[in-house]
C-alpha cells in the first residue's frame, strides 16, 4: 500500500492510496486534488499519516464503527448480541407516541395497533409475530384481558387523544365534520344482540354483522365513532353520535357533511333543531314537481351551479358534470343491458322479485310479466350530470359542492382500515371485546394517518403502505458495549431504499422543521 500522485490533464494532481493485490492497483481512498506544492504536500502527508494509522488494512464504516477487514470484522461480529427486523415497529412507534396515544399507560396497546398495521392477523397470529419480529412475548390471555380492559377504561381515552391532536394539526378548529357508515361481518353464524342480520355493505347477506359510524375531519382524520346494532337502519346512526360528539368535546362552529342516504326528513329537522350547519346530499328526483321541473331546465354547463331557496329556509344548489353524465349513461346501459339478459323470456321470478338496481325500468303486469320501458329510459336520462345539494349555511356554491365532495375521505377511511387494517371478517363474539377490535383499529388508522401526514410534509414521495413495506426489511443490531456491561443498538440501512426513508426514523427532527 502506497500514496499514489497522479497529474491531470489540467495541471493539478490527484492524490489517493493504493494498494497491488493479484497483480492489479486497487485505489483505496482518494485525499484529493492539489493545485500548488504546498497543497500536494499536505495531502501526501494526511495519506501517509492514514496509511501508518491503519496498519496497512483495509477499512469499513460500518455504520460508524471502524471496523478492519481482518481479523477486526472477526471481533466486531463477536460482539454482535442479537440483530432484529424491526424497522416497522422503531417507526410507527415513533409516530404512535407523536399523536400523543403513549399517554395510555400500557404497552399492549402499542403492540397491537403496530401489528395491526403491519400485518393485521388473528390475536393468537399477532402474538407469534410479535415474538418473531420485536422479541416481545405477549401471550393470548394477556391480550384478551386487555381487550377487556380496553373496553371498560380506555375507549373514550383514545378517542379525546386522537380529536386533540386532529385539533392540534388543523390550526385548532375541525370545522368540518364527514359522517358515513358501514357494515362488518363475522364469519361466525350465531346472532345475538349485538350481531344481527342487516344490509351488509360487504354483500355478506347471511352473515351477521355490526353497523359502524364513523365521524372524521377534513383530509380523512379520525375523530370518534360508534357501533350498532347489525339491523339498525343507518339512517338512525347519524344524530346520536353528533349529539354525543359534539357534548363530549364542546365543539362548536362545524358544520356536518353527510351523504343522502342517511338524510330523512326527521334527520333533517332535527339537524335544525340542534342549531347544526350541514351540508347534505339531495335527493333532486323526489323534490316536488315545481322544483323538478325548474332543475330539468336547467342549462347542462360543466363549472355553473343553480341554486332556490326551499319552503325551510334551506338552499338547493344543483350542478352539472359532464363526466358525470358520462358516467350515468355507462351505468345505466350496462343495467339495461343486465335487465335483457335476466328478463329475456319476459318472466318476473320470485329469486329476482325484490332485486334492486335498474328495476326501476321494468313494467309490471297484474300476471307477473315484465317488459323494459323505454320511456322510463328517456326519463332517466334526462337527470344525467345533475347533483343536489342541501345545506343551511352561507357559504358559496361552488364551496357548497367542494365540501361535500370530501366525504370521500370517509369511504377511504372504511377501504383502509377494511382493506389494509383487515378489521373485518372479526372472529370475536362478546360485545365487550368486539368493540376493543374496533377501537384498536380506530387507534391504528389515526396512526396510519399520522403517518401519511408526515410522508407528505416530508417530501419522500412513497405511499404508506410502500414506506411500511421498506421499513419491513430494516434491520437492527444490539452491539456488546466495549469495557462496560450492556449493549448498544444501531439500526441499519443499507440499501437506496432504506436510505430514502431514513428520515423518518427522526421524527423529532421531521417536526421541528416541518411543523
Amino acid at each position: 500500500m502506497f500514496v499514489r500522485k497522479k497529474k491531470n490533464r489540467s495541471g493539478s494532481v490527484s492524490v489517493a492510496v493504493v494498494d497491488k493485490s493479484r497483480g492489479r492497483f486497487w485505489e483505496i481512498r482518494q485525499f484529493g486534488v492539489a493545485h500548488t506544492e504546498a497543497e500536494l504536500n499536505a495531502l501526501v502527508r494526511q495519506a501517509n499519516g492514514w496509511i501508518r494509522r491503519y496498519a496497512g488494512q483495509r477499512q469499513i464504516d460500518f455504520d460508524g464503527e471502524s471496523v478492519s477487514q481482518e481479523s477486526d470484522i472477526d471481533q466486531f461480529v463477536g460482539r454482535i448480541e442479537s440483530a432484529s427486523i424491526n424497522g416497522t415497529y422503531m417507526l410507527l412507534s415513533q409516530v404512535y407516541d407523536l399523536v400523543g396515544f403513549s399517554q395510555i399507560q400500557d404497552e399492549i396497546l402499542r403492540h397491537l395497533v403496530i401489528a395491526r398495521i403491519c400485518q393485521p392477523a388473528s390475536k393468537l397470529a399477532t402474538t407469534a409475530y410479535l415474538r418473531s419480529y420485536y422479541k416481545e412475548d405477549v401471550h393470548l390471555s394477556r391480550i384478551y384481558r386487555y381487550m377487556d380492559k380496553l373496553y371498560n377504561r380506555q375507549m373514550e381515552r383514545v378517542q379525546q387523544i386522537s380529536i386533540a391532536h386532529t385539533r392540534q394539526i388543523l390550526g385548532g378548529s375541525i370545522g368540518l365534520l364527514f359522517y358515513d357508515v358501514t357494515t362488518l361481518y363475522f364469519e361466525t353464524a350465531p346472532k345475538d344482540d349485538m350481531r344481527q342480520a342487516g344490509f351488509s355493505k360487504d354483500g355478506k347477506t347471511s352473515e351477521a354483522q355490526v353497523v359502524l359510524g364513523l365521524l372524521v375531519s377534513q383530509d380523512g382524520y379520525p375523530l370518534s365513532y360508534s357501533i350498532f346494532n347489525g339491523s339498525q337502519y343507518e339512517g338512525y346512526t347519524m344524530i346520536p353520535i353528533i349529539d354525543d360528539f359534539v357534548h363530549r368535546f364542546s365543539l362548536k362552529d362545524f358544520v356536518v357533511v353527510a351523504d343522502s342516504g342517511l338524510m330523512s326528513g326527521k334527520n333533517v329537522k332535527l339537524l335544525r333543531s340542534a342549531g347544526y350547519k350541514y351540508i347534505i346530499g339531495a335527493r333532486i328526483k323526489s323534490e316536488d314537481s315545481a322544483t323538478k321541473d325548474w332543475i330539468l331546465s336547467l342549462e347542462k354547463k360543466d363549472g355553473v351551479e343553480y341554486e332556490c331557496l326551499r319552503s325551510n329556509g334551506d338552499r338547493l344548489i344543483v350542478g352539472y358534470s359532464s363526466s358525470r353524465a358520462s358516467n350515468d349513461a355507462k351505468n345505466r346501459d350496462k343495467g339495461v343491458e343486465r335487465l335483457e339478459k335476466s328478463y329475456k323470456s319476459g318472466i318476473l321470478t320470485k329469486a329476482n322479485v325484490n332485486r334492486r338496481g335498474y328495476n326501476k325500468f321494468l313494467e309490471i303486469s297484474k300476471d307477473v310479466q315484465v317488459r323494459i320501458n323505454p320511456e322510463k329510459i328517456a326519463e332517466d336520462e334526462r337527470w344525467d350530470g345533475l347533483k343536489g345539494y342541501i345545506t343551511n349555511t352561507e357559504l358559496a356554491a361552488d364551496e357548497v359542492i367542494t365540501q361535500y365532495h370530501g366525504l370521500w375521505v370517509v369511504e377511504r377511511a372504511f377501504r383502509i382500515s377494511k382493506g389494509n387494517l383487515e378489521m373485518r371478517p372479526m372472529f370475536h363474539f362478546t360485545e365487550r371485546r368486539i368493540e376493543a377490535h374496533i377501537c384498536i383499529c380506530f387507534v391504528a388508522y389515526k396512526v396510519y394517518k399520522e403517518l401519511e401526514r408526515i410522508i407528505k410534509l416530508s417530501g419522500i414521495g412513497l405511499s404508506v403502505d410502500k414506506v411500511i413495506d421498506i421499513a419491513k426489511t430494516i434491520i437492527s443490531i444490539d452491539i456488546k458495549t466495549e469495557g462496560v456491561t450492556g449493549t448498544e443498538r444501531r439500526t441499519l440501512f443499507l440499501t437506496d431504499e432504506q436510505k430514502i426513508i431514513q428520515p423518518l426514523f427522526d421524527l423529532e427532527k421531521l417536526v421541528r422543521r416541518f411543523g
